[in-house]
């Protein structure tokens, strides 16, 4: 599209959204910025388990709610799996089968043992943190070479040049074959018509970011791009009580993000997969 058509679509979105939320509602435009590639790191010894950032993503970017009539779920882009921490003991040694020690299954098979992704995705704890549990907190990575990207056969996914991974809405076909390269869960599907309540809807809304949805598209985390392009926090970060969440330009030598991958213990999630993710996670 041309800079008029561009604009004159935008303009049709914010007439649209502000008639049917009966809110004044924005669309911003704003482009990637020169001089700058997002990144993200995640302090996984001080993540605790309460799950603030996926309730305060949900409510920024304008995902689908639960309907009490089971006509909509609450679509989640950020996912934190909780972890057991196991370890063998001799009084389960018996507990194997065939025979006491068990010559195909040993009696510890089926306990945790260290901490593995094989965790719980969803969990309803009393408190957090909970004692001998860990937690992964799992999102888009905004991979440099993005599987999802490649396998996309109208290309509406794409990377910007500050390494956001977005979607065109508009251009979805729904074919979720994003979905199924992705190996990081980090795509959602509309499987039906989103609920998102009038009095909920957040009304300062990007073009390729937390805009309202519809129907039959893929949809992620998207740095909060609405906030990220004009100098803001994303909403994890500003929320995350304990301050495990950093983000920042990758590019400048000052900025959180990169002091912490010049001095901190950091790796990438499936580095083996070649998929260079710009999310990061570290240890003190």
């Amino acid at each position: 599209m041309t800079e008029d058509e561009k604009k004159d679509a935008i303009d049709r979105l914010e007439t649209r959204y502000t008639e049917e939320y009966g809110k004044k509602t924005t669309v911003d435009g704003i482009p990637a910025k020169e001089g700058v590639l997002f990144g993200y790191a995640l302090n996984i010894q001080k993540c605790i388990g309460c799950r603030r950032c996926v309730h305060a993503c949900v409510k920024e970017n304008n995902q689908s709610r639960h309907h009490p009539d089971g006509e909509a779920t609450e679509i989640q882009w950020i996912r934190v799996i909780r972890m057991e921490k196991g370890n063998f003991s001799e009084s389960d040694m018996d507990k194997g089968y065939p025979r006491d020690y068990g010559v195909q299954v040993g009696g510890n098979a089926h306990k945790p043992a260290g901490v593995v992704l094989e965790g719980q995705h969803y969990y309803e704890p009393e408190k957090v943190p909970e004692k001998e549990a860990f937690y992964f907190p799992m999102q888009c990575m905004h991979c440099e070479k993005p599987p999802c990207v490649k396998v996309c056969p109208v290309r509406t996914t794409y990377r910007d040049p500050d390494g956001i991974v977005v979607i065109d809405y508009n251009w979805c076909i729904g074919c979720r074959m994003c979905m199924g390269v992705c190996p990081y869960w980090a795509r959602r599907f509309n499987w039906g018509e989103p609920n998102l309540p009038k009095e909920d809807m957040n009304p300062k809304t990007h073009y390729l970011g937390n805009r309202p949805r519809m129907k039959g598209v893929v949809e992620k985390c998207t740095f909060c791009l609405q906030r990220t392009r004009r100098g803001r926090y994303t909403a994890c970060v500003e929320v995350c009580p304990v301050g495990a969440r950093k983000f920042g330009n990758l590019l400048d030598p000052n900025s959180e993000v990169r002091k912490i991958l010049d001095k901190k213990k950091v790796f990438r999630i499936r580095a083996d997969l070649n998929t260079y993710p710009k999310f990061f996670y570290f240890i003190d």
